[in-house]
């Protein structure tokens, strides 16, 4: 069983190193990075995953982040990730307890939309990510456009075009 705390709780050295574990060191220039850079994660929806012995398993982070259409009006989005577990503590449900932390987290009263690279068929089944509404999105490097995920409660208001970047308010 997980135990779920504030990410701002954790020594950040012991984030670091438990990223580029599960992600390589190499983790830096993807893709991701770029479209959060020069912001800092936001502590109410970030969180870590403890082990039965108190260990450092995984952590989730979510970033400040807007999508702007070409008319230039930011629509602020919350960007999940990166969700990352020890390779040894997966399969364990520390990934899926740090997500339903993170959902849960949100203020029902401005559920801003999340969007996230991971993983279609996993996070559409458990969360309603779907690229269903990001095909006319850009990103400031690679992607597979399968895989850029939105989750909305109101998909309507998703501009249809933009690019996704740091929302740097």
């Amino acid at each position: 069983m997980a135990t779920i705390i504030p990410l701002a709780d954790v020594d950040s050295t012991l984030i670091e190193d438990l990223l580029d574990r599960a992600f390589e060191p190499e983790r830096r220039t993807r893709t991701a990075y770029k479209v959060r850079e020069g912001t800092d994660w936001l502590p109410a929806l970030s969180f870590a995953a403890l082990d039965e012995e108190d260990r450092l398993a995984g952590t989730i982070q979510c970033w400040p982040v807007a999508l702007t259409p070409p008319e230039g009006r930011p629509c602020p989005m919350v960007m999940v990730g990166p969700v990352a577990v020890l390779p040894e503590q997966q399969g364990y449900g520390f990934g899926k307890a740090l997500m339903m932390a993170s959902i849960a987290a949100i203020s029902p009263e401005a559920p801003l939309p999340q969007v996230m690279i991971g993983d279609p068929e996993y996070y559409g089944r458990f969360w309603d990510f779907s690229a269903e509404h990001t095909g006319g999105w850009k990103l400031p490097g690679p992607w597979e456009p399968r895989r850029l995920l939105v989750r909305s409660d109101n998909p309507a208001v998703l501009p249809k075009v933009g690019v996704l970047g740091p929302w740097l308010r």
